[in-house]
């Protein structure tokens, strides 16, 4: 599928961020639709879409109400949500994820970084169908993960690594640039029943660092914030 065969529903009560989204997720090649209230989302044929940009606070019913009706719903309980939110905190970040978020971004965001994420949860729900049209490799320069075989080759030589340590460095090179925090890796890779502590981040960032050689490097820790991969 084409990135212009993608449909994506922009929900926000700010009209000026509605449009300021719907003009550069245009221009990148997506159909974009917008609604200012989750009442007026609901109005549309939200089935049809592939993806849901969803503010959380918003007047009337709010995104995280919004979700979870439309979790509910067999026919639209597996479109991909995205919310996005001023309100930037921890136990906001595990309401979304337990009403199935498939990401959480906080404003103020850059363009970039909404594509980004958009590029990255389209490519898992794609995954996920089986119907991925993303390359099935992930690399930069010499390090190459290949998603088919879980396998990473480091200049044409194989790497042994475990399952989530394949799957911090999937995560980070996906969306390089992006710092995340411990508890937004522990909430993306790790299963939600184990209890993760954030020294269990740190040491299998080390390993990981170390297995990487040469590009052990790009692997930057943003004090007091988290890691990010650094292309």
């Amino acid at each position: 599928m084409e990135e212009n065969n993608y449909k994506i529903l922009v929900v926000d009560d700010e009209q000026d961020l509605c449009e300021i989204l719907k003009f550069n997720l245009e221009t990148e090649g997506y159909v974009v639709e917008t609604a200012n209230s989750a009442e007026e989302a609901l109005e549309k044929d939200v089935a049809g879409f592939n993806l849901l940009l969803l503010d959380v606070m918003m007047g009337g019913m709010s995104g995280f109400q919004m979700a979870k009706q439309l979790k509910a719903n067999p026919m639209t309980a597996q479109i991909p949500i995205i919310f996005l939110t001023a309100r930037d905190t921890e136990n906001d970040t595990v309401t979304g994820f337990n009403l199935g978020a498939d990401d959480y971004i906080s404003k103020p965001f850059s363009i970039r970084e909404v594509l980004v994420r958009i590029r990255a949860v389209l490519r898992r729900t794609a995954e996920m169908n089986g119907k991925a049209t993303e390359p099935t490799t992930i690399s930069y320069q010499g390090l190459v993960l290949n998603l088919d075989k879980k396998t990473v080759s480091i200049n044409g030589e194989n790497v042994p690594f475990t399952k989530t340590e394949f799957e911090l460095l999937r995560l980070l090179l996906e969306e390089k640039g992006r710092v995340f925090s411990r508890q937004e890796l522990i909430d993306r890779v790790w299963p939600k029943d184990v209890l993760v502590l954030d020294r269990t981040v740190d040491v299998n960032i080390t390993r990981m660092r170390k297995k990487i050689g040469p590009f052990a490097k790009c692997i930057v820790t943003r004090l007091g914030f988290g890691y990010y991969f650094d292309a």
